[in-house]
């Protein structure tokens, strides 16, 4: 093997070795705050469900249609371009699914009746569909295992930050004002476009993911780019940098995508399938249905917009929370103690009726989602090795995406029939089978180099 080779496969140990550097949160801030956009989405598929039923005279079909139809695009864009992460590489698919999700969502500001508003609703889920499994991919193979959870955990503080900014903001411009004579609604959308498209001309200074370089037997430039992050940490620290250890030199290979199928690998992807469609109904049914409950319960749509930003301040405080928490606790067991914590919070919100214990609970739902949505992006991407990793968490992730669009549907009807306190009874039954479902089948993670889980 040529030193370029040997240089190459020692990639990933060179950088899980790195002590955290100004170049290390650089990075972060710009992967991370993408994340910001796809809750975005899923606040404003609510919105726009509350809003449109009064405008356009919607049913509850027609509602739920409009939630829906962003993930199902969501589903379709977490297959098709994770599996293309894998196969033409990160950075280049950060740029594919930012762009198209900003030209669609402008679109999406024009569009004249309900149905052009849900093909293009879809488009921009199709867009913004892998946002968050590239986010995770991506951070996951540049951050020094001392600190990759942190740093992850760190990465979706910065963009949960901007969502209850969104929902106060969304709240005002929903409240029958119509700027430069623009539906307010519309402008949320144009907003939303002109954010990624910012967001996209920060990632083009990104590099390729070494670790990636490497499978695809490019180890020429794989080293070339580990040598230039080594020479800045270098410069950043002022000091000399760690020797790498041999013991933790472990060549990375291609993995064809039926390994997912096979050995342990078989009981990792079974587990987290089933974690994905369960885990959907406890966090984003609360994000995309908030308003629409909120409603339900009797409440204006501003009033419920509002009680929902409120609440929706849980979201960057839980991220914050999970920060300390990440790395000292193993990633299992952190997201089962969430998990309880959005059962019985979800179950409180849905049979309060004084408004001081909807916020209330609302908020501490939001904190424990997150520090739940925390833990369990940073286990996705430690249970799969590089050659298959963004594939196997984007299948994963697109069945989260599938059950969103059959939720609204199932969960608006039983609202209608049987009130909150039955959706949200029900929520926490299927959070309590998630526990369960990591508790005997999810692999021990934290502190361990991606190569060696």
């Amino acid at each position: 093997m040529t030193d370029t080779a040997v240089a190459g496969a020692r990639a990933a140990a060179r950088l899980d070795r790195l002590p955290p550097s100004r170049w290390h949160r650089r990075l972060t801030l710009t992967v991370g705050i993408g994340a910001f956009f796809d809750l975005y989405e899923i606040f404003l598929g609510g919105v726009l469900a509350a809003v449109l039923a009064a405008q356009w005279h919607l049913g509850d079909v027609a509602k739920s249609a409009v939630i829906a139809s962003g993930f199902l695009g969501m589903f379709v864009g977490a297959n098709v371009l994770s599996v293309l992460a894998d196969r033409f590489g990160r950075r280049r698919m950060f740029l594919v699914n930012l762009g198209g999700y900003a030209a669609c969502s402008l679109a999406c500001a024009l569009a004249p009746d309900l149905r052009a508003l849900l093909v293009l609703r879809f488009l921009c889920g199709l867009g913004l569909g892998a946002e968050l499994v590239l986010v995770d991919t991506y951070l996951a193979e540049f951050l020094p295992r001392a600190v990759r959870g942190r740093y992850i955990a760190l990465a979706y503080t910065f963009g949960f930050a901007g969502v209850p900014v969104a929902a106060l903001l969304g709240a005002r411009l929903v409240a029958g004002h119509q700027p430069l004579g623009i539906d307010g609604w519309r402008w949320l959308l144009v907003a939303g476009a002109l954010g990624a498209a910012f967001i996209q001309l920060m990632r083009r200074q990104l590099p390729e993911s070494p670790r990636w370089l490497t499978v695809q037997g490019r180890e020429e430039e794989a080293a070339r780019i580990v040598r230039g992050i080594e020479e800045r940490v270098a410069h950043e620290t002022g000091r000399t940098l760690p020797s790498v250890p041999e013991a933790e030199t472990v060549p990375e290979r291609r993995v064809p995508l039926g390994e997912m199928f096979r050995g342990d690998f078989r009981r990792r992807t079974v587990m987290w399938w089933l974690f994905q469609v369960l885990q959907t109904v406890g966090y984003y049914g609360f994000g995309s249905l908030a308003p629409v409950v909120l409603t339900a319960k009797g409440h204006t749509v501003t009033e419920s917009l509002l009680y929902a930003a409120l609440s929706y301040c849980g979201y960057p405080i839980g991220s914050a929370l999970s920060v300390p928490l990440i790395d000292r606790i193993e990633r299992r067991t952190l997201i089962i103690a969430a998990a309880l914590g959005i059962a019985g919070c979800g179950l409180a919100f849905g049979f309060a009726d004084a408004t001081w214990a909807i916020v209330a609970f609302g908020f501490l739902l939001t904190v424990c989602s997150n520090v739940f949505s925390n833990a369990f992006h940073v286990y996705q991407t430690e249970i799969f090795p590089t050659g298959l990793r963004s594939s196997a968490i984007g299948i994963a992730y697109s069945l989260s995406r599938l059950t969103s669009v059959v939720l609204p549907f199932v969960a608006l009807t039983l609202l209608d029939r049987l009130g909150a306190a039955a959706v949200f009874t029900g929520s926490a039954v299927l959070m309590v089978l998630l526990c369960l479902d990591v508790a005997l089948l999810g692999p021990r993670t934290t502190g361990r180099s991606l190569e060696r889980i």
